[in-house]
């Protein structure tokens, strides 16, 4: 037991990193190419035509916030919620995986009739960035994070209840009323001590 609870903080670490590392790429180009006087990688023909729209897996970057929230209410729950929770995360790491991997085909197809389309050529000279390689590597390192997350969960440390919210139908405290009516003798000058009729 003591040794898997030592799994939280390198398990947290590296889906952590590996949650802002796959938000990051999936905000970038992962595809880049040339066609004709129109060379996405240098930018010369942007003017004619914005190619920005087809060179990046925005669902990969959706996904990528969703496992660094789930992260996120890992950290501040427990018992059912967390492992819920974790299982949630599990599950967005897995379709991150599978959308970064089917992704690279399409965005490349994308771009290649983007390209020929804009220039009026018929060949295209496609690569990849170093965001697609970087965006594969988080999203294999998000997946192995959060089943070790579901894996190790009943071992890890937990946030006390003293930081729960308190209930909202708890009654309100009412100061009673016995302590009112001597504050109201203290404060007309009478010794409430020294009265023959005990105050409520």
């Amino acid at each position: 037991m003591a040794e898997r609870s030592r799994t939280f903080g390198p398990v947290l670490l590296f889906g952590l990193a590996s949650g802002v590392l796959a938000a990051v790429a999936g905000a970038r180009p992962w595809v880049t190419g040339s066609s004709g006087n129109i060379d996405t990688s240098t930018t010369r023909g942007a003017a004619t035509i914005d190619l920005s729209g087809v060179r990046e897996s925005p669902l990969a970057g959706a996904l990528a916030l969703v496992v660094l929230a789930c992260w996120g209410v890992i950290l501040v729950t427990r018992g059912r919620v967390r492992r819920a929770v974790a299982a949630l995360a599990a599950v967005a790491s897995l379709g991150l995986l599978v959308t970064t991997v089917l992704a690279i085909r399409s965005l490349q197809d994308a771009l290649s009739e983007a390209l020929l389309a804009a220039s009026g050529v018929d060949n295209a000279v496609l690569g990849i960035t170093g965001w697609y390689p970087a965006a594969l590597v988080a999203a294999v390192i998000s997946l192995v994070s959060t089943v070790a997350a579901v894996r190790y969960l009943p071992t890890w440390p937990e946030m006390g209840s003293r930081y729960d919210a308190p209930a909202g139908d708890s009654p309100t405290e009412v100061e009673p009323e016995g302590n009112l009516e001597l504050w109201k003798a203290l404060d007309e000058g009478h010794d409430p001590t020294a009265s023959e009729r005990p105050l409520d």
